[in-house]
């Protein structure tokens, strides 16, 4: 086992904290068979090396960061690869996405056949950059302060004392408040503007809940090009909540809003168009 760090995949946030990695001098792979060539120049730019998945095995370290709807398959396509290698030099494998603390079970079963150590963790906060502040990685479970040394600057590292499936349940709670307000506001501000109060309803806010407007207005130019990542997410929280509390359709329906934003943004409409009128607004007060 090489001391290289793969993160699959190289995505927005991915490519991210690989950034932060090289820049300290760390070699960080990844697997970019079937990768659009927007992932392939995000790696690059990363100084993240092409990999396949017997090599990215023989990493010391393995970090998932996916769309939540992925995290299991790549535990199930890795496990076999992780399996061959010797007991003592299997990587530790550690789940960062977006994922209920079921799912991070899940994810811990499909890889337990391979012998290899499981992580849980949650990435809080923007994709990181060198010498940057404020992005946080989350671990839970045994093997958690194993990676410790990931620390690196722009990307805060804090091991919880907490077994498998806690860093999930925090990353579902801080998602649930932060992206689920989101969507609230959105959902409020399209009202608005359909009956014709958009400029009252910003008003209004303007003069008695500023730091509210403020905040979803600094969310909201965000928010489309990322709501088709966050249906999958939601439907997560909503499975998260205890199936006896009623919350949990609320989660599935803001899964459904974030659904129709994201076609909405696809196809140039009006919704989107909307929203950034609205937040506009506040911008030139």
């Amino acid at each position: 086992m090489s001391d290289a760090i793969a993160i699959i995949a190289a995505g927005a946030m991915g490519s991210a904290v690989a950034a932060c990695l090289t820049a300290e001098g760390r070699t960080v792979r990844t697997c970019l068979a079937g990768r659009s060539d927007a992932s392939r120049a995000r790696a690059a730019k990363a100084g993240m090396v092409d990999a396949d998945l017997a090599t990215i095995a023989q990493s010391r370290v393995i970090l998932s960061i996916l769309p939540p709807g992925e995290a299991l398959g790549l535990a199930r396509s890795l496990a076999p690869f992780l399996a061959g290698a010797p007991a003592a030099a299997r990587a530790v494998f550690a789940d960062c996405n977006a994922i209920a603390p079921a799912s991070m079970h899940a994810v811990a079963a499909a890889l337990a056949p391979s012998g290899c150590a499981v992580v849980d963790g949650a990435i809080i906060g923007p994709p990181p950059h060198p010498g940057g502040a404020g992005t946080k990685l989350y671990l839970a479970g045994e093997a958690a302060p194993r990676l410790a040394d990931l620390a690196v600057p722009g990307l805060v590292v804090r091991v919880m004392d907490a077994p498998l499936g806690a860093a999930s349940a925090l990353k579902m709670s801080y998602a649930g408040i932060t992206k689920g307000f989101t969507a609230l506001g959105a959902a409020m501000m399209l009202a608005a503007e359909a009956a014709g109060a958009a400029p009252a309803l910003h008003a209004e806010l303007s003069e008695s809940q500023l730091p509210l407007l403020s905040w979803l207005s600094g969310q909201m130019p965000k928010m489309p090009d990322k709501a088709y990542r966050w249906v999958a997410e939601m439907e997560e929280i909503a499975a998260f909540i205890p199936p006896a509390a009623e919350a949990a359709p609320i989660y599935r329906a803001i899964a459904a809003f974030y659904a129709a934003i994201a076609a909405d943004h696809r196809d140039g409409g009006a919704a989107v168009a909307a929203l950034m009128q609205f937040c506009s607004q506040e911008k030139g007060r």
